[in-house]
């Protein structure tokens, strides 16, 4: 089957013909993408397949809500964003973390994940990370790791392309610093 286009996809996802076959499609284009965005922000392999599932799970039950406003690939990245979000807020209550505090809980997670295979420097990276205001380590994995636009960052986030660029700036001067600080 050819892949077809994102407003052709969009189409058949309205048309309850073609819905199921439609969303096959999206689940296959998007769900490596989206896994791994989800697995920088949560960093453990089930914990990113089970919201990876609940992603996918919303956009499917929300199709109807779908306006075609923004791209399909920013409105998918938005219910992972919020899951994700909504899912670390619930890990934090948990644990007793304040959003002001390193979430040390995470970097455990990470470092007791089978599937986990960074090396050192991947370690201490997921560190830096991790000491960051949670937005600025959203803006920069989706930069840094993802290449994404700040356009289309500011639809998924919400925010001014300007408060954007200078989170990423922010949080790159903060991940040298935390990197070479040893050194």
């Amino acid at each position: 089957m050819q892949i077809p286009d994102e407003t052709s996809l969009v189409t058949l996802l309205r048309n309850p013909d073609t819905q199921r076959k439609a969303f096959e499609t999206v689940v296959s284009l998007y769900g490596e993408k989206l896994y791994w965005q989800i697995r920088k922000m949560v960093l453990a392999h089930e914990d990113a397949n089970d919201l990876l599932q609940n992603t996918f799970v919303k956009a499917w039950t929300n199709l109807d809500y779908f306006r075609g406003e923004a791209k399909l690939s920013t409105w998918l990245y938005k219910i992972a964003v919020n899951e994700c979000i909504t899912f670390l807020n619930r890990q934090r209550s948990q644990n007793r973390v304040s959003l002001d505090d390193t979430d040390l809980f995470l970097l455990e997670k990470l470092k007791g994940d089978t599937y986990f295979d960074g090396d050192e420097a991947q370690l201490k990276l997921q560190q830096a990370l991790l000491c960051l205001p949670e937005k600025q380590r959203l803006v920069f994995t989706l930069k840094y790791y993802d290449e994404m636009k700040y356009e289309e960052m500011s639809e998924i986030l919400g925010t001014s392309v300007g408060a954007l660029k200078a989170s990423y700036h922010h949080a790159v001067k903060k991940i040298e610093e935390y990197l070479t600080k040893d050194v």
